[in-house]
């Protein structure tokens, strides 16, 4: 359904650290790096999250976050915690989410903009 999604930013290079850290532990990397945006993706060119610099940027209000697949358990640990280390507000350790399903695994992040942002992998662990 979507191609991509765009996030307004006030500090490019605080939020490239950030996502870098935290969608590199989900196996996503920088595809596109130009003066005022950033996107991350799997393929060059191909964004799937793309940040752009805007002065005046702000976060979505209660209610938006963004959630990300992960490929394992520990890739939501690693998420949560390289986001923390770039600047990311903890938003609920990583763990078992029950109300959500019996094998609902997430960790949540507020981004140095404001974003609320997941990392989340929904299947009994191997």
């Amino acid at each position: 359904m979507l191609h991509h999604i765009s996030l307004g930013v006030r500090d490019l290079q605080a939020a490239g650290a950030f996502y870098d850290g935290t969608l590199g532990a989900l196996g996503y990397r920088r595809v596109f790096d130009g003066e005022a945006s950033i996107g991350y993706g799997l393929v060059d060119g191909q964004d799937i999250l793309l940040l752009n610099l805007c002065v005046d940027a702000a976060a979505p209000g209660d209610g938006f976050h963004l959630a990300f697949a992960a490929p394992s358990r520990a890739s939501v640990d690693a998420f949560h915690r390289n986001g923390l280390a770039a600047g990311g507000r903890d938003n609920g350790a990583p763990g078992l989410r029950p109300d959500y399903g019996d094998a609902y695994y997430a960790a949540f992040l507020v981004d140095p903009d404001g974003h609320r942002v997941e990392a989340v992998i929904n299947r009994v662990a191997a």
